[in-house]
């Protein structure tokens, strides 16, 4: 049962460390009304560690894009790109204590050892944006290339959204249990809240 209160805790402090905005106010009505009702949830929902993440990647796949895309062999981020990923790194240092994996694809155009050395390019470069962005590297996993085997389009031609990242939600960081939501982090949390709103 101790157990229990200390992921419903945890789940309550990840659902809701996302609806204010750097100013301390509500970002918007819409992420209030979504924040309280997952803290509602939270609340009276028994999580286990791996429903608290499946549900927590949901809210990051609706609340920001997941995917950026590449121009052919290349590994480079345009504009478009960068602009995803610091939205991602936004989102992504909210929530400290989950880790974050970067899914690097290419198209079927070259073998197929080539292009997992390029996913692995793609979802490096993908990665090291992040941490210029802020994010710790210890949120983020190493990344991993699934190259050419999981295309969007099957085309054995050059199809730029096979060409991607992808970023998901993947676990907590290391030396986190899900139910290790100790009195520091309790501390944390409520400095936090101190700082945004005064005493």
């Amino acid at each position: 049962m101790k157990t229990l209160l200390k992921l419903t805790v945890t789940a309550s402090v990840l659902f809701t460390a996302g609806c204010l905005d750097k100013a301390g106010t509500l970002a918007n009505e819409e992420t209030f009304a979504e924040a309280a009702t997952a803290n509602q949830f939270a609340q009276t929902a028994y999580l286990e560690p791996g429903e608290m993440l499946r549900s927590l990647d949901q809210r990051f796949r609706k609340s920001v894009p997941t995917m950026i895309n590449f121009e052919f062999n290349k590994a480079t981020l345009d504009t478009e790109a960068k602009q995803i990923l610091r939205r991602q790194a936004a989102w992504i240092k909210q929530f400290p204590m989950v880790r974050f994996k970067v899914f690097g694809h290419t198209d079927k155009v070259g073998s197929a050892a080539y292009n997992r050395r390029l996913g692995m390019r793609r979802a490096q470069a993908a990665v090291n944006y992040l941490v210029s962005q802020g994010v710790p590297r210890r949120a983020l996993i190493a990344a991993v290339s699934r190259g050419e085997s999981e295309p969007l389009v099957n085309t054995e031609n050059r199809e730029r959204l096979n060409r991607r990242t992808v970023t998901m939600v993947a676990g907590f960081v290391k030396g986190y249990r899900g139910s290790d939501f100790d009195g520091k982090a309790a501390v944390r949390a409520y400095n936090a809240y101190l700082a945004t709103f005064g005493q």
